[in-house]
């Protein structure tokens, strides 16, 4: 039998007094509240009765310390998985708003095609990978949970593909907090969303480095 849920966990909070756009940039990692954040999504998944029989991690620093409550509390080494990292974005390492892209026409051409993205990869590119991690992943697994550590985009594009809903979106209006758990049934070879939770929702503030 393969696994029969897959949990997606957001990273929590990045120290990033700088304000930019951190992406795939390596060295960023996690902020006090950030760890303290990451122990709520571990503590979490350990209340509700789960024992993860695999975890797997995205290789940036925030992923990989975000998982580490996870590795601590049910006794798992983690697995880099290149296929569920942050979407490679071209504004990286920029403070990114309205006036600072205006400003820069070079910045602007990069604006050109929001439903692809044209700034990054595209979001097509993004589900590819992820699904096929998820369900390779899945396969592998002798019956059981497997917890995966990736980023808001990448759990956003999945849980839209799921859904039916059309990839491209305001970025502004997605439900993926930090350290946010959603979860997937994994069935007959197919793929159902089955819950969201924000185990740390009291200690979340304004997010300024998502892609």
């Amino acid at each position: 039998m393969p696994a029969t849920h897959i949990h997606l966990v957001r990273h929590g909070e990045v120290h990033n007094p700088g304000g930019v756009l951190y992406g795939r940039l390596p060295h960023f990692h996690l902020s006090e509240k950030g760890k303290k954040m990451a122990a709520a999504a571990a503590k979490a998944i350990h209340e509700a009765g789960i024992k993860p029989t695999k975890l797997v991690v995205s290789p940036l620093l925030r992923t990989q310390q975000s998982a580490e409550p996870f590795a601590e509390q049910f006794a798992l080494t983690p697995d880099l998985d290149e296929r569920i990292i942050e979407p490679y974005n071209m504004f990286e390492g920029r403070k990114v708003s309205a006036k600072t892209v205006l400003l820069r026409p070079h910045l602007v051409f990069h604006l050109r095609n929001p439903l692809q993205p044209s700034w990054g990869e595209s979001y097509v590119s993004v589900v590819e990978r992820m699904m096929k991690a998820m369900r390779e992943v899945a396969e592998s697994v002798s019956d059981g949970h497997v917890v995966f550590v990736t980023h808001q985009l990448p759990i956003w594009m999945v849980h839209r593909h799921l859904s039916g809903a059309r990839l491209a979106h305001n970025p502004s209006k997605r439900r993926c907090s930090l350290s946010s758990i959603t979860t997937f049934e994994y069935e007959d070879g197919r793929f159902r969303e089955v819950s969201y939770r924000e185990p740390a929702a009291e200690l979340i503030s304004v997010d300024k480095g998502a892609v």
